[in-house]
């Protein structure tokens, strides 16, 4: 019987070990994503256009203009 009351005695404490071990892996997740995202929002910046200008033929035929 001694196994059962071990079992008992340290459920809670294994429980919050788990718990607390998911936690910390959906954190990194969250950062490691936070992080990634980041970076693709600065490369996309670049190439967007002013929302203020109204967009022309002449802004989507020609290449040069923009540069």
């Amino acid at each position: 019987m001694g196994i059962h009351y071990d079992y008992k005695s340290t459920k809670s404490a294994k429980l919050m070990e788990k718990q607390a071990k998911r936690e910390k892996k959906l954190a990194e997740k969250r950062a490691k994503k936070i992080a990634k995202s980041g970076f693709q929002r600065e490369t996309n910046s670049e190439n967007t256009n002013d929302v203020t200008k109204p967009i022309t033929l002449d802004d989507i035929t020609n290449p040069n203009k923009g540069k």
